[in-house]
């Protein structure tokens, strides 16, 4: 590596280094102040399911990941509902190779009075899977989609739930 090959690469190194303070959260603190305390004043209400359970720990863990209960100001109400597709089925056993599994989601933000609804919406996620001819291996891998799903469905509500705080103070 020549001189001049090492002077532009440590030039491009302090560029990413310069610019790398540049990025901050869509909803974090420094965007919006008070947002993240906003967030740890959500209520998430019971979910019923396995996969509501997951969702529910979820949202918890998103939205007041500090351990605290702070008084509440909002009250999240999400029912969830999964249905799981077979896109392949094998005709020497007639049995699916695969599944896929879809979780809906519909999400209501309300006032703790419960007199004002700030934001209703639908989050959906999907999670595959493959099957197997072991039921164990086949309900574990069922349920780890429903880990998955719910995962990614606690996100999507999160930033759902932050943007609409931060758009209503």
């Amino acid at each position: 590596m020549s001189l001049s090959d090492r002077a532009r690469a440590l030039a491009a190194l302090c560029a990413l280094v310069g610019l790398s303070g540049c990025f901050q959260p869509l909803y974090g603190d420094a965007a919006n102040p008070g947002l993240v305390e906003k967030l740890r004043e959500v209520q998430v209400s019971p979910i019923p399911n396995r996969i509501g359970h997951y969702l529910y720990d979820d949202l918890i863990t998103n939205l007041n990941g500090s351990g605290e209960t702070p008084s509440t100001k909002y009250k999240l109400i999400v029912t969830v509902t999964n249905s799981t597709s077979l896109p392949t089925v094998e005709s020497q056993i007639a049995t699916a190779s695969s599944a896929t599994l879809i979780a809906n989601a519909t999400i209501k933000l309300v006032k703790d009075d419960g007199e004002k609804v700030i934001y209703t919406g639908v989050a959906s996620a999907v999670a595959p899977y493959d099957r197997s001819l072991q039921s164990f291996a086949d309900m574990r891998a069922g349920r780890d989609a429903e880990i998955r799903a719910a995962r990614s469905l606690a996100q999507d509500i999160e930033l759902r739930v932050a943007a609409a705080i931060a758009a209503n103070p």
